[in-house]
């Protein structure tokens, strides 16, 4: 399941995609986040985010951000027949156009990903407890 996460984030974070975003996402996905509130309620909703955010990122300047799983912190507990919910936290990083990259919060996570025939989907996230870094 890191394999999953780290492809799916460096996917959502660093590349630019969406018909690959699109295809890692369920039809009826939604995210919450503790300080942006509903951000998404289905898997159209999310890639119309995410493709917003790649057109902002292409602007000289642009903030861009990565996102790290915090090693040995990842949990997985299965779901019978249907997936896994996965649990963790992560370090976020930004940098402004081309300077430096430097560690700007930490926040925990759950994610239920769902096992379809042709791979994990993620459906739901919830990122939470968000504290900045300086």
């Amino acid at each position: 399941m890191e394999k999953v996460d780290a492809e799916f984030f460096g996917l959502f974070f660093q590349q630019c995609d969406p018909v690959r975003a699109a295809a890692a996402l369920t039809p009826d996905f939604e995210m919450y986040h503790d300080n942006e509130g509903e951000v998404a309620r289905s898997a159209a909703d999310m890639v119309t985010l995410y493709t917003r955010q790649c057109e902002a990122k292409k602007a000289p300047g642009a903030w861009l951000s990565r996102r790290e799983l915090v090693p040995g912190s990842m949990t997985l507990h299965p779901i019978a027949g249907i997936g896994v919910f996965q649990q963790g936290e992560h370090v976020s990083y930004e940098r402004q156009g081309n300077g430096p990259e430097k560690v700007v919060g930490k926040a925990k996570f759950s994610h239920f990903w769902r096992l379809e025939p042709d791979g994990w989907k993620l459906a739901r996230v919830f990122s939470y407890d968000h504290e900045a870094i300086k």
